[in-house]
């Protein structure tokens, strides 16, 4: 049976300001920067071991993966697939929106200017789909809040309000069994 691992990128200037990023590019602070790098030390200090670093092309997950991929030695290749979600008109805005956060639960219709979740869960489950067909292979995805959201939700049953809240702070990392 296989297995992944998930990362979420490290601390970016959109984190610290609440604002979402989505799939625009907010870089990593120097805090960001810092917990790749002590990341980086865990995953050479638990024993993890993966073939390959996956990463969205976003800068702020780039960065978290090459900071990881320079202490571990783990060679890293990027998959458009683990872009962000799009979310429009929304982007830049509060996290904590009223507004934004009412939208967030119509899974279907696409955020204006943006993608909608069940767009995004395609392209993610898609992805999986393909990593779980390779058993004898463990990647090691790097990517972001709304990704882990779709990660999470191959893996486990979730309720629509499950969905909307789950995430993982700035460089955890989670293992999913296939």
């Amino acid at each position: 049976m296989g297995h992944i691992y998930f990362v979420r990128h490290g601390q970016t200037v959109w984190n610290v300001e609440n604002k979402i990023c989505g799939s625009t590019d907010s870089p990593l602070t120097e805090l960001g920067h810092e917990q790749a790098r002590q990341l980086g030390q865990k995953i050479l200090a638990e024993g993890i071991l993966a073939d390959r670093i996956l990463y969205s092309p976003l800068s702020r997950a780039r960065d978290t993966a090459m900071e990881i991929s320079a202490i571990t030695g783990i060679p890293a290749m990027e998959e458009k697939r683990l872009t962000e979600q799009n979310f429009g008109k929304w982007e830049g805005t509060p996290r904590d929106g009223r507004d934004f956060r009412e939208d967030k639960r119509n899974f279907v219709t696409d955020f204006e200017g943006g993608e909608s979740m069940l767009r995004v869960c395609q392209r993610i489950y898609n992805l999986l789909d393909e990593l779980k067909g390779q058993p004898e292979k463990v990647y090691l995805l790097v990517a972001h809040n709304g990704i882990a959201r779709v990660v999470h939700s191959y893996f486990n049953n979730m309720s629509n309000e499950e969905y909307a809240s789950f995430g993982i702070g700035n460089c955890a990392i989670c293992r999913y069994d296939f």
